[in-house]
């Protein structure tokens, strides 16, 4: 499989070698986060003198005899070099029974530089300070963006490149499937692997009819507000009784393991986050070809998703405005840094355009708006407010 060097997560290592943080690499399935640990040690050997890497891989039946914390812990001790900076390299730690207990007990001897990856549904975010009793640094590995989709194939067209960018998505294993159907079927099979292997195993559930009929129903409503009260009134039909709290439960699974990102609601006016309905956009949009085939395809929402997910990427808080009965779709916040954002598939008609742009012009302060759309045409601005295409501002 091609590779190529994805810089903004790579940097981040580099930035934290020599730190007493444990670093953990988090993402959803078959983002890359393997390929990324391999990149680091690439450049461990190259930049680093006198290193000593102790590199554990748990897809690989030559680590079985580690699977139990203690045999992990010895192993490891018994590999360190004196006088060396020492790197430990694990990927897919949770295979290990207990990995936090040999993780801390490393950690606690000061002589390692410990790098780790793992299922999301076992290193939660939420969960890092809880299982490690040293401080976490926690890199977060997305599917490909459009710019690593354009560098993978070497796209001169970005406008092309978009187009076919919103079918094939950043799940870099498909691109090695040259039929359509055989990408969405890896496609699948990826997201198969991650509700029954990782968040089935994890929380042990019973009711996975409820769960597959959650996961189409979230799929189908990508950028519409909703809430598991609504849910759970739309699924009364169910043969078995279904309650809110269930299917909330079963919504921040999916949360957990990455394979979807809740968006709350934000006041704008009142400057206040709303406790009613949020939307929820998936981790890569392809994931919905997958299990809902490409007919009646809505290229808005998909925008939408792509457009949430890169602001994910780059680091912001992402909200859903509420100003008066009007929505902006994304409030994206970073320290002192806020962007209000509407996004469209087309808005070369006239009512359409000022559907989107009017929630814009309402917003009485000084910070940047803007419209995303595909356009394909240079960036320009209307009334105060940043018209841009789609492809251009993801490869800002």
């Amino acid at each position: 499989m091609k590779l190529i060097t994805r810089s903004q997560y790579l940097d981040k290592l580099i930035n934290v070698i020599g730190t007493p943080d444990i670093k953990v690499v988090t993402g959803v399935r078959r983002s890359g986060k393997s390929k990324l640990l391999e990149a680091f040690k690439n450049h461990i050997e190259q930049n680093v003198p006198d290193h000593n890497i102790i590199q554990i891989n748990f897809n690989l039946p030559e680590f079985d005899h580690l699977l139990e914390y203690r045999p992990l812990y010895d192993y490891i001790n018994s590999q360190y070099a004196a006088g060396k900076e020492n790197f430990v390299l694990i990927d897919e730690v949770q295979m290990c029974a207990d990995f936090e207990k040999a993780i801390n007990g490393l950690h606690a001897s000061e002589k390692f530089d410990i790098y780790i990856t793992g299922s999301n549904a076992f290193l939660l975010s939420s969960d890092l300070a809880t299982l490690f009793t040293g401080r976490t640094f926690e890199i977060k590995v997305f599917p490909f963006s459009f710019s690593e989709y354009m560098q993978y194939f070497a796209y001169t067209d970005k406008y092309a490149a978009m187009d076919k960018y919103m079918i094939e998505g950043g799940m870099a294993g498909s691109y090695l499937y040259k039929d359509e159907e055989a990408k969405y079927d890896y496609i699948a099979d990826v997201f198969n692997a991650l509700i029954v292997r990782d968040i089935r195993k994890k929380y042990r559930i019973r009711n996975m009819q409820l769960m597959d009929r959650l996961v189409d129903f979230l799929m189908d409503n990508i950028s519409n507000l909703t809430s598991a009260r609504n849910i759970t009134n739309t699924f009364g039909g169910l043969a078995e009784k279904v309650n809110h709290v269930t299917v909330s439960a079963y919504m921040q699974y999916l949360c957990n393991a990455f394979a979807f990102y809740k968006v709350r609601r934000y006041d704008i006016k009142g400057k206040r986050y709303l406790s009613s309905n949020d939307k929820y956009y998936l981790s890569d949009h392809t994931f919905r070809y997958a299990k809902l085939g490409t007919r009646n395809m809505d290229y808005g929402r998909i925008l939408e998703n792509i457009v949430a997910i890169e602001l994910l990427r780059r680091g912001y808080e992402v909200y859903v405005g509420a100003l008066y009965k009007k929505e902006i779709d994304f409030v994206a916040v970073k320290r002192s840094e806020k962007i209000y954002i509407q996004v469209s598939d087309n808005i070369s008609d006239e009512k359409t355009f000022e559907r989107e742009v009017s929630p814009l012009l309402q917003i009485n302060d000084a910070y940047p708006k803007m419209v995303i759309a595909r356009t394909r045409h240079d960036e320009y601005q209307y009334e105060g407010v940043k018209i841009i295409d789609v492809a251009d501002w993801l490869l800002g």
